[in-house]
């Protein structure tokens, strides 16, 4: 039997819409569809290059900080201005924290709630995630409302607010950072290892992090019985850990700047190819967008380098276009981004073994998040201490802006976000934004291949058709963002899962 579901999902940022093409219960096709233009490319045009310090964190009221810091980056490449070590240090730390908080909120308040399906009311491990991570009630998801919100304040200690914040600009940053400041943000690192090791790990940060390989971790879940533990042992029991694997190309544009080599990242940028297990360097000429699939009109029908991007709304109901969003390639193929690519093309040991020996899967993806809380605490602690050592150290170098081109690109906490840059007589003529949310959850392209999020999709079982818990599952291992992509607006209702 035949059918035609269309699914509108909660608990992610912005309403997503998918149409599913059901067979006998299982997805045989997939679109992924943005339902509303806003348009912050078309924003920008004619105004100040600076101007786009305070308008491009809007576009996203949970990765605020890291549009500011690709807009930032941006304009600095631009006009070849260096920051001092101490604006880096700045800077690190708050995108560390936006994306220690993001991590923890869609693990524990998205995903996991997920987990507590009356589906599996019937599985001898559903009176322990109900007790932990039940919606609005279970143990983890409250402490998680707690511990996110209380990390996130070091954004707020050194940019005055969060989101929305403006403290980074060229050169630096607006704040003075003092001891105060970097004890403050210490103490609140501090207690937020201390919650992550006792409830979700079981164990130390850094005896976590001797887990080399896949066999290593399975011993330790075997008697460690903390939330992560829990999470795995039920999600690979349910088969989550050959589901929704999609594109094996991963990219990563790099994170945390290196203060002694500001054209170097702490975490390096690359693509990785699960199928043939290599690296490879990131060439980022080769990224094009393309609008077949989309509600855009061009007079070319080639794709286009950002640097050469149009963002020219025209919406068609009678052709085959059907999103917002655009079609991102690299070298013409669809990838996949977001925490397991980072972690696999900075070559984490763990990571790597799991793709290796299972490949790609919705939990290990989802299993990322936590893996690298562990690794992004300690470096967020490392960045503090850092700080307070060369705290009399300068925070801002002045250079005058020049007309030209600029790219700005950075991990945030969805994976790799792009902002290009071009101005001519002191105004932006150009300006185009790659989210990591425009990577996964893209169209078709040219060449009809399905984005990356619809192929993940294909050949996914599902067990009640009204109730599709296993695209829950899929869906929100990407933590999809439509509202930076296209700025997604639903139809109003709201429902768990919104089979129409």
């Amino acid at each position: 039997m035949s059918r035609r579901i269309k699914v509108q999902l909660n608990r992610v940022e912005g309403d997503l819409e998918l149409e599913l093409d059901v067979n006998n219960g299982v997805v045989t096709d997939a679109w992924c569809i943005g339902t509303m233009y806003r348009g912050f490319e078309q924003i920008l045009l004619g105004r100040a290059p600076m101007d786009a310090l305070a308008i491009t964190p809007r576009v996203c009221g949970i990765c605020s900080t890291a549009h500011l810091f690709a807009s930032t980056l941006a304009i600095e490449s631009m006009s070849y201005i260096t920051p001092p070590a101490n604006a880096i240090r700045v800077r690190n730390i708050c995108l560390l924290a936006e994306e220690i908080q993001s991590d923890c909120r869609q693990t524990f308040l998205m995903f996991s709630p997920d987990l507590c399906h009356p589906t599996y009311k019937n599985h001898s491990l559903y009176p322990e995630l109900s007790e932990q991570f039940m919606d609005m009630s279970g143990n983890v998801y409250k402490n998680a409302v707690i511990q996110s919100r209380h990390i996130i304040e070091i954004v707020a200690i050194f940019g005055g607010q969060w989101p929305h914040s403006s403290y980074m600009v060229p050169g630096g940053v607006t704040s003075l950072p003092d001891i105060a400041k970097v004890l403050s943000s210490l103490s609140v690192t501090q207690n937020y290892i201390q919650w992550f090791e006792e409830q979700i790990l079981g164990c130390s940060i850094e005896y976590w992090l001797t887990l080399k390989d896949r066999a290593s971790l399975e011993k330790e879940f075997k008697s460690n019985k903390a939330a992560a533990s829990l999470m795995h042992r039920f999600c690979t029991e349910i088969g989550l850990d050959d589901l929704g694997s999609g594109s094996d190309l991963l990219m990563s544009y790099g994170s945390v700047i290196d203060t002694d080599e500001p054209k170097h990242r702490l975490r390096r940028s690359g693509i990785y190819n699960i199928g043939s297990d290599s690296h490879s360097e990131l060439e980022q000429h080769l990224i094009t967008e393309d609008i077949s699939y989309s509600w855009y009109y061009d007079e070319s029908s080639k794709p286009r380098h950002p640097h050469e991007g149009l963002t020219q709304p025209k919406f068609s109901s009678d052709d085959q276009r059907y999103s917002w969003a655009k079609a991102p390639r690299y070298k013409g193929d669809v990838v996949q981004t977001g925490p397991m690519a980072q972690l696999a093309i900075d070559r984490d040991p763990l990571i790597l073994s799991n793709l290796r020996e299972k490949g790609c899967s919705s939990w290990l993806r989802q299993f990322s998040r936590i893996h690298r809380q562990a690794k992004s605490l300690l470096l967020l602690k490392e960045q503090l201490e850092s700080l307070l050592s060369n705290i009399e150290q300068p925070t801002m170098a002045h250079k005058p802006l020049i007309d030209g081109e600029g790219i700005g690109m950075i991990e945030a906490a969805r994976g790799s976000l792009g902002h290009w840059l071009r101005v001519e007589d002191s105004k932006i003529t150009g300006y185009q934004i790659i989210t990591p949310t425009a990577w996964n959850a893209s169209p078709r392209d040219a060449a009809n291949q399905r984005g990356h999020i619809e192929q993940s999709l294909i050949g996914l079982k599902i067990t009640d058709e009204d109730d599709p818990v296993e695209i829950g599952h899929v869906v929100r291992s990407h933590d999809p963002c439509l509202v930076c992509t296209v700025h997604v607006l639903g139809s109003k209702k709201k429902h768990r899962y919104g089979v129409i």
